[in-house]
């Protein structure tokens, strides 16, 4: 269970750091390192949603489950 509220936590903060390198570089308008920064914090939280999302898997905690019969 708390890996689903870990995943959960972190695609908040994914969103949180697109929304916040999309209003630094409205801002700022391309004279500022926010909007890199921003975007960097994203990439490291969606790779490490995915790691996370294959240690679940390859450790048992969570098993996918099929939408098409």
């Amino acid at each position: 269970m708390w890996i689903k509220i870990a995943v959960v936590v972190l695609l908040v903060g994914i969103l949180i750091s697109l929304g916040s390198g999309l209003i630094f570089l409205l801002k700022d308008q391309g004279n500022s390192k926010r909007t890199v920064k921003a975007l960097t914090v994203r990439i490291a939280l969606s790779l490490l949603v995915f790691a996370l999302l294959m240690l679940g898997y390859l450790a048992g905690w969570i098993q996918p489950h099929g939408i098409m019969h």
